[in-house]
């Protein structure tokens, strides 16, 4: 039996393509409006669509850190250090990116392994990399909002069937809220240990509860009843 393909939601499913950017030469104060009009904590830095860098609150507050413009004294202003003023002095040029067809696990890995809260979702044209979307946490946590009974189907059809035939009948399948318990006998320890797995890594499922019996756990009984 052919299993159904299971469902694998890649970066550019959940991406989105409104990207908040600002231009090499956008002035502190405006990346500084950027960031608080939208919301986020963080812009890249584009020519076109071209990725040159980006350009975080981090980068802002350590140019605060500067305090006021020097005065008019010519000495101060030769000794003070020059003050970044636009995005391209301001950026950093190592951003974590993420290429469309990733999938979403990819993107929360390099997420957490970054210690970014969004990706720049891009693809190379040529020797250049271009921004096609982003992708926060939001958009990656948005694959665990199935419909029960949507993921209880996935379950059964795409895991239990294809591995037990026409035993998977003999196996139950609840899903409350993403948790999936799992009930019934199977004939071979290695099926259960199969069935187990692989529903773990299913989208959308938050937790596992295996209940799964092998046959070959279950040692006869020796001698008369009585």
């Amino acid at each position: 039996m052919t299993a159904p393909p299971l469902r694998r939601t890649r970066a550019r499913d959940v991406m989105s393509t409104r990207v908040v950017s600002v231009s090499p030469e956008t002035e502190f104060d405006e990346v500084a409006r950027v960031l608080a009009r939208n919301a986020v904590r963080a812009v890249p830095v584009v020519e076109g669509t071209r990725l040159l860098g980006v350009v975080s609150e981090a980068d802002l507050l350590r140019i605060a850190e500067f305090g006021d413009p020097p005065g008019r004294d010519p000495v101060r202003r030769w000794r003070e250090p020059r003050r970044p003023t636009t995005a391209r002095t301001l950026m950093s040029t190592a951003v974590v990116t993420v290429r469309p067809e990733a999938s979403v696990a990819e993107a929360a890995r390099r997420m957490r392994q970054g210690g970014v809260s969004w990706l720049a979702v891009t693809e190379f044209r040529g020797a250049a990399e271009h921004v096609v979307g982003v992708l926060g946490r939001t958009d990656i946590l948005s694959v665990f909002l199935r419909d029960d009974a949507e993921l209880r189907a996935e379950v059964i059809e795409g895991v239990v069937r294809p591995i037990l035939g026409d035993a998977a009948d003999a196996v139950s399948v609840d899903v409350d809220r993403g948790v999936v318990t799992l009930c019934g006998t199977v004939s071979r320890r290695g099926q259960a240990s199969r069935i187990g797995a692989l529903v773990g890594r299913l989208e959308g499922v938050v937790a596992v509860h295996d209940q799964l019996v092998s046959e070959e756990w279950i040692e006869p009984i020796a001698g008369p009843l009585y």
